[in-house]
Order: C-alpha cells, then structure tokens, then sequence
C-alpha cells in the first residue's frame, strides 16, 4: 500500500506542471460542453477530439480524454434539471427528481445535490480505482494467450449482452466491427484478406476512421434528415448553483456510499458504461423508497443516486483498461484507442513499464473531479448559453472535426471516403436500431482477439480445446457462454402462459 500512495504522489507533482495542468483544464470545460449540448454524445465527443491527440504525449492525451469523460458525467445534468433535456442518456433518471425539484421552485438546490454527488461518487471511484487495478493487473500476468484470449472474448461477449433490446442486432453489430477489423493485411502470416486488390484496403481500415465516421458523420446525417429542427431553447432565465449544509450532506452518507460503489462495480463490467449505473443505481433507491413513493417527486435521493453512480462508473470502467487491455465502457474503448495510436497496448505488463504514465492518469482522475466541480460551479451560466445555438451550426462544426480527424492520422484522402462510408453505416443502424458500440467495439478487440487465438494455436499444437481445459481459461468460457445464454433464459421466462391471454381479457381459462 505505501508503494502504492508514494507512485500516486508522484503523479500527483507529474499532474501540477504546465503542460497536464492546461491539458486537463481543457478536457474537462470541452467534457461539460459536449454533455451540455443535447445530441452530442459523450462518447462523439471523445471520438472528434481523439485524433487531435495524435501529436501529444501518451500522458496529456490520455489525461485530455479521460478528463472528457469524467465532466461528460456531469454536464448533461445542467440540462436535464433545468430544462427537462437529458444531455446523455446517463441523465434521464437525474431529470426525473432533478427537473421535479426544480418545478417547485428550487432548481439551484437540486444542481447542488447534483454536483456533490458527483464530487462524492468520483473520488470515492478513484480510490476504488487506484487500490484494485494493481492487483487485477498482477493476477492478470499469470495469463497466457489462452486467457489473454478468453478475457478479450468475454469483452466482446458483454458489450452483446449489453449492446440493446434486440439480441440479434448486436450480434450483427459485432459481426460487421469484427469483418473490418480483419480487412487488410494478416498479423501472423502477412496474407492479404478482403481487399478485392483494391489499394485503398491494402493497409487496412483504420479504428479511428470507423468511430469518427458511425458516430460523428452518422449523428449529422440523422440531423439532417430531420432538417434540422431542434428548436433553441430559451435560456434568459439565471441559473446558479446551491449547495446543501454540511448536516443534509451527512445526512445522506450511506446514499452516497452505496451508489459510488454499486455506480464502480457496474463501470468494471466490460460494456455497462455509466448509463446502466445510473439507471441500476435509481432502480435500487426506487426499491428501497417502495413503502415512502417519494422518488420521482423531487427529492434529493433521486438525484443523488443516479449522479453518483455515473461519475463513480469512469474509475469502474478503466480498472479493466488498464489491468486487462479490455474497455469497460465505450469512451475507454476510445480511450483505449489513444493508447494504441501511440503505441502502447494497455494491459497488465503497463503497469510494469510504464508505472508513473498510469499514476499519473490516476491522480489526474482525482484533480479532474475536483475541478470538474469547480469549473461547473461558476461555468454554468456561459455553459447553459450555448443552447442558443442553432442545431444547424453545431452540426456544422463536427463534420469540421470529423474531415480534419480522419485526414489527421494518416494523411490519406481515401481515409475521408472511408469515413463517410461508415458515416452511412452509422446513419443505416440509426434508423434500423442496430446499437454501435459492439461495432465499433469489434474493431478495436477484434484484431486482439485474433492475434491471441493465432498465437494459442501455435504454443499448442492447434488443439483448441486449450481454451477450456486450463482452469482461468476455462472457467470465463464458462461465464462467456452464462453471459450469452441469459437473455434467451429471461425471454423464457417471460412469455405468458396459455391461459395469461384470456386471464388478462378478463376470461376464465
């Protein structure tokens, strides 16, 4: 432990210079702006500014999205409170107590709880963060690439499971992220694969292309199609933050625990992300508020909850970034992304090269939540002024950002057509409900996944059943296939008997 707090002291001195300190200050103010404007995701926003990072050092690029995705956490809540639109869907249980708190006359005391709720959920997340990802890491280097490849699996396995309503829907999510992630050149053999001698697939479909086309190009054109007719909101009312008394805040100390650490355990779960903590988190307070019924009717619990579990779900989601190689959520996949245009595969033997780059990012997250909360305390006017502008112009500025991302990395034209074919891929699952992310997901593990497989196939003679013989291997095939096998158990059990028809009718069987 006290090696742990002396590395961690030292990224806190890496984190006060110059550079990290204005790196961090501008990941967090574009953080609170992306969540404040509604239809510009979190993780969007994340994707447009990633290749910009190409010329940093791995350290402020990291530090830059990570202090992103910490404030993308929080800044919706402004809009969900005060004008009843969730900037993220992280924020639709905020706005259910949080918008009611402000309907009866108190919405800067509910953007209050909402902010010590995210001060409490984000350090308490931290400390969780810095004191488990050493030892997930030091269990993690007892893997071969048996392990290494049932880990990868079991992360492309839970984004399925998480990916949407429609099982079916992700799975062709998935399958699509993992056949552009095998275009290009072959890792282990050099053997050109579904490049239709086509130059152009030669090297390969870029992850980053991808992202920035289905998320950012796809979000524009689903605009577009509407014609742009989000209408400005009136934002000439003040709008100010008040915090609670130290008592109310005492007050509610078990909440605060209980929804920072269910808010970590649900980041951890590769694929959850902080729109299922938020939600799980409010579900667990609506059960326990069962025999009272005051959740939904403007109190502080209801905001509380689902604030704390979505800032706490940022430490959750990068313990298996940077202990596994594997996002738990998809800006860590974006995050994860930044590690390998630099370079550097995340995982356990990080920890071991590159000790003070990880506890550096560490106390960044601290210094992040800190100054989240104080930026968004005195930047909430200007913040909610933006709303002002029209849809129109916002959706002019990314595909700035897109065009100038995609041409950024590599220099190639052809990467700009590659984008804009992925945009319409975006829009297509836009429209036919097919979820993103297990696409998107695809292509970043797909190659790991691959690059373990081939490599376990060689240590062992081919015998493929190594992947279930070897006790840790083994038994996360076993939770993979547990995890795959559920929704169809709970579709099961859900459909009504042959008489719930006619007993529902009103009919007698």
């Amino acid at each position: 432990m006290l090696d742990i707090l002396t590395q961690l002291g030292a990224g806190f001195l890496a984190c006060f210079t110059p550079v990290h300190m204005a790196v961090l200050v501008l990941g967090i103010l574009i953080g609170l702006l992306v969540g404040v404007l509604p239809g510009l995701t979190l993780v969007m926003g994340v994707v447009l500014f990633l290749p910009f990072t190409y010329q940093m050092d791995i350290t402020s690029a990291i530090i830059l999205l990570t202090a992103m995705y910490v404030s993308g956490t929080y800044g919706g809540a402004f809009t969900s409170i005060l004008f009843r639109i969730p900037g993220e869907p992280i924020h639709v249980p905020l706005l259910w107590d949080g918008y009611a708190m402000a309907q009866k006359g108190q919405p800067a005391k509910a953007l209050g709880w909402t902010l010590v709720a995210a001060l409490v959920g984000g350090l308490i997340s931290g400390i969780i963060m810095v004191f488990m990802t050493q030892p997930v890491a030091s269990f993690a280097l007892r893997f071969s690439s048996p392990e290494y490849f049932a880990i990868v699996l079991f992360g492309l396995a839970s984004v399925i499971a998480l990916g949407g309503s429609s099982l079916s829907n992700a799975l062709v999510s998935l399958g699509l992220g993992l056949l552009v992630a095998s275009v290009g050149s072959d890792a282990t053999y050099g053997a050109y694969r579904f490049t239709f001698d086509l130059p152009i697939l030669a090297d390969g479909i870029e992850f980053l292309v991808v992202m920035v086309g289905a998320y950012g190009v796809g979000e524009v054109l689903s605009r577009l199609e509407t014609g742009f007719t989000t209408k400005t909101i009136d934002t000439r009312s003040g709008a100010k933050t008040q915090l609670p008394s130290l008592r109310e805040m005492l007050g509610f100390k078990m909440l605060f625990l209980r929804s920072s650490v269910l808010g970590n355990i649900v980041g951890i779960v590769p694929g959850a992300g902080a729109t299922i903590a938020s939600f799980v988190c409010y579900g667990v307070e609506s059960q326990l508020d069962r025999g009272k019924k005051r959740l939904g009717k403007g109190v502080p619990e209801g905001i509380v909850a689902p604030q704390a579990a979505a800032t706490a779900s940022v430490g959750g989601a990068l313990v298996p970034l940077l202990a596994l190689g594997i996002p738990g959520s998809g800006a860590t996949a974006v995050i994860m992304g930044a590690f390998m245009l630099h370079g550097v595969q995340p995982g356990p033997q990080v920890l071991l090269t590159s000790a003070d780059m990880v506890y550096t990012i560490f106390a960044s997250l601290f210094l992040g939540v800190v100054l989240m909360c104080v930026l968004g305390y005195f930047a909430i006017r200007p913040l909610v002024k933006v709303l002002d502008l029209p849809e129109a112009v916002v959706s002019a500025f990314v595909m700035v950002f897109c065009f100038v991302g995609a041409l950024s990395i590599r220099s190639n034209i052809t990467d700009l057509w590659l984008m804009i074919a992925f945009g319409f891929v975006g829009y297509a699952f836009e429209r036919l409900r097919f979820p993103i992310a297990p696409m998107v997901l695809g292509v970043i593990l797909g190659p790991l996944a691959e690059e373990a497989f081939m490599n376990s196939m060689i240590s062992f003679g081919n015998d493929w059943t190594v992947f279930f013989t070897r006790p840790i291997s083994g038994t996360i095939m076993a939770v993979i296939v547990l995890i795959l096998v559920l929704p169809f158990i709970g579709r099961i059990w859900r459909r009504p008997g042959p008489g719930a028809g006619r007993e529902d009718a009103g009919l007698q069987p």
